[in-house]
């Protein structure tokens, strides 16, 4: 069997936090990645459920990443905050 190679543009910071994680467990990148073509091919599906969020939680996100963040304070008040709609 030839090898071929396959290349991937991906943010260098999340480049670096994968290749990171993955040496703690002794990989690559080009390990994980090969590991989950393999998969992908051998199961004909993604080996994980992609997220898919709803309405609700892409308007959070999205909030979130215009820093429109709330903040409650202690984690008592984070409880009370939570539960405050039971």
């Amino acid at each position: 069997m030839t090898n071929t190679v396959v290349r991937a543009r991906i943010d260098e910071h999340v480049k670096e936090e994968a290749a990171a994680v993955l040496a703690t467990i002794g990989l690559t990148v080009s390990d994980a990645f090969r590991l989950m073509m393999v998969r992908i091919a051998t199961d004909k599906a993604l080996p994980f459920e992609p997220l898919v969020p709803n309405a609700e939680t892409v308007e959070a996100m999205k909030a979130a990443r215009r820093g429109e963040l709330v903040n409650v304070g202690a984690p008592e008040d984070l409880l009370r905050s939570l539960n405050a709609s039971d």
